[in-house]
């Protein structure tokens, strides 16, 4: 990976010896070990393999998947670099939105009328993992209004897989920060008054603020800030409090009443065992680390 080298430590001869990275031998097998592992590698959930397009159309999508928002994904595959795999999957991408229904009834068959109910169309996925991507691969996702992400891959020995996110683009960030924060202070005075519209605002704002490959999808339910996986989720202002639940083992944070909470197994909307509740700015710079931990873990 760039830049990137891992050393595998020998305790008993106090040695160290590099793990040399490398390529696959073919490109299905990089796609059978993500298709293998696709919820925790990239928490999506596996919904076809080779999924023929038609005969008009005339093409087979890679991995058809379903993240955790509820957004169809499109995953396509390369063993090293190739220029035209973003182009490949902008014209599946394009299909998919033309074949809802066929896409829905695949859900419904694969994972259920629940998971068929909640597929989120405002927020279709391409995810391209290739050997490596060029400066104008780079550049080119960015001038797409579909929400891109560009994944470098390497084996290293015979056991170790690194997954490296190089470019993370959303089709819905496409508008401007001040246009975003009006949305969320809209949205937040809709049940709570001004103390609640700031506070949700600087959340966003921080939590978008973390990196350049922060996406947001927005849900009825609850909003999700996305690096190739959520790691945090912040639903609707409730009379007092912001829940916002993170990627962050309850088990790895001294947990405080009223402030954190453990929820791995409870119902509530949106992904991550962590609850944060936050009632003013002051609990907002206490979360910022746990927010930050949440960003590194996705």
């Amino acid at each position: 990976m760039s830049g990137l080298k891992l050393f595998r430590t020998d305790t008993t001869n106090s040695g160290m010896t590099e793990v040399v990275p490398r390529l696959a031998e073919v490109e299905a097998d990089v796609q059978g070990l993500v298709e293998a592992h696709m919820e925790t590698l990239l928490g999506v959930r596996f919904l076809a393999s080779e999924y023929s397009t038609g005969p008009v159309h005339g093409g087979r999508i890679d991995s058809l998947g379903l993240d955790e928002n509820g957004s169809p994904v499109i995953i396509e595959y390369k063993r090293g670099t190739d220029a035209g795999v973003i182009n490949q999957g902008l014209f599946y991408l394009a299909w998919l939105m033309d074949h809802r229904a066929e896409v829905e009834h695949l859900v419904r068959d694969r994972l259920g009328t629940t998971a068929e109910a909640r597929v989120l169309w405002s927020a279709p996925r391409l995810i391209c993992i290739a050997g490596d991507f060029t400066r104008y691969d780079v550049h080119a996702v960015r001038e797409h209004r579909r929400s891109i992400d560009l994944v470098r891959y390497r084996l290293f020995g015979s056991d170790l897989l690194g997954l490296e996110t190089v470019a993370s683009v959303s089709g819905g960030m496409q508008v401007a920060r001040r246009a975003r924060r009006r949305a969320v202070a809209r949205a937040a005075a809709d049940v709570q008054g001004p103390s609640m519209v700031e506070l949700a605002s600087t959340v966003d704002e921080v939590l978008l603020g973390l990196g350049d490959g922060v996406n947001r999808v927005e849900r009825k339910q609850y909003r999700a800030y996305q690096r190739l996986r959520n790691f945090a989720c912040v639903c609707p202002p409730q009379r007092s409090k912001l829940l916002v639940y993170l990627k962050v083992a309850p088990k790895d944070v001294d947990l405080v009443p009223g402030f954190t909470r453990d929820v791995y197994g409870l119902g509530h909307h949106g992904t991550g065992d962590l609850e944060v509740q936050l009632r003013t700015p002051r609990d907002v710079e206490r979360a910022r680390e746990l927010f930050r931990a949440s960003y590194a873990a996705a």
